[in-house]
């Protein structure tokens, strides 16, 4: 259990303080359609505020009344995964406790206000079309995600090449 608390104690936190300060300095640097750049214009940062899903997605005129219940149901076996989790898989664990910083922080945002969840790195232009906008909490539902998916693949291969119960059946000869 210390392990779990020690991983989560680390990231949830980091998350949650990056987040909230970006956010917080995008309202007030990015403010009336100003715009900024880095990396000589590769990312723009441009404020929008997004009260759908992932990619503007929207379910409504207040789609937040939607989002927060559903946000709710998969924080809720979020931490069922985080609890029922080995305590020596890294990654599965790290990976639940970016999934679910992140989806605690877009949560605070519709929470907090109709506006919608704040957004800001972007629009980033792929070269064929532009990515959508969005934050740091964004960031690390994504890459928790991709981890989260890897670790159970991971944990599926190394179940089969143990005899796991989806192993092949070995065949027979004469």
């Amino acid at each position: 259990m210390r392990v779990k608390a020690a991983v989560f104690g680390v990231i949830f936190p980091v998350v949650m303080v990056l987040d909230v300060i970006t956010k917080r300095w995008a309202l007030d640097a990015l403010a009336g359609g100003h715009r900024m750049e880095l990396f000589g214009g590769l990312i723009p940062l441009t404020l929008a505020f997004n009260r759908g899903a992932a990619f503007g997605l929207e379910v409504g005129e207040d789609s937040r009344w939607f989002f927060v219940p559903v946000t709710l149901l998969a924080l809720v076996i979020l931490v069922k995964l985080f609890i029922h989790a080995r305590g020596g898989d890294l990654l599965r664990l790290a990976s639940l406790s970016l999934v679910v910083a992140g989806a605690v922080g877009n949560l605070y945002d519709r929470l907090r206000w109709s506006l919608g969840v704040v957004d800001f790195i972007g629009p980033v232009w792929l070269g064929f079309a532009h990515f959508p906008i969005f934050n740091v909490a964004d960031i690390a539902i994504t890459c928790g995600a991709v981890m989260l998916a890897t670790s159970f693949w991971l944990e599926e291969r190394a179940e089969r090449r143990h005899g796991g119960s989806d192993a092949p059946p070995s065949a027979s000869t004469g």
